[in-house]
């Protein structure tokens, strides 16, 4: 069973999509969260740095994943889209600071995000 979610802790999407699928799979449950930006619930960006955005979006990340039972610790895999890399070490020590053990990280450069403004964007794959 495939259940969608947007959780009432976190903004509402700022786009017609959903902040997570949770996916039953050989007696686990998957979570697979779209891309998290630091959109507050009026759809404004909050921060204008790469620390405050991050730290706006595992906070996100966190909230959704609590939605349903989990916590960073479950997270798999995270997928992040900067449009800076000489950013990299700022979202790097936000990153470390919210997960003892490291999941497994793919993290490139584009050349902009939906919403204006946007640094970053974090997709999440979690297992509980």
């Amino acid at each position: 069973m495939i259940i969608f979610d947007n959780p009432a802790s976190v903004p509402a999407p700022a786009g017609q999509y959903s902040h997570v699928a949770r996916v039953g799979l050989a007696g686990k449950t998957v979570l697979q969260l779209s891309g998290q930006v630091a959109v507050d619930a009026d759809g404004k960006i909050v921060g204008t740095d790469m620390t405050t955005q991050a730290e706006f979006i595992m906070d996100n990340i966190s909230a959704i994943l609590a939605a349903h039972g989990a916590t960073l610790a479950d997270v798999v895999n995270l997928r992040t889209y900067l449009t800076d890399m000489s950013k990299l070490p700022d979202y790097g020590k936000v990153r470390t600071a919210r997960f003892t053990t490291p999941p497994t990280i793919t993290t490139v450069e584009v050349s902009r995000l939906f919403m204006p403004g946007a640094l970053i964007e974090v997709e999440a794959l979690a297992v509980i």
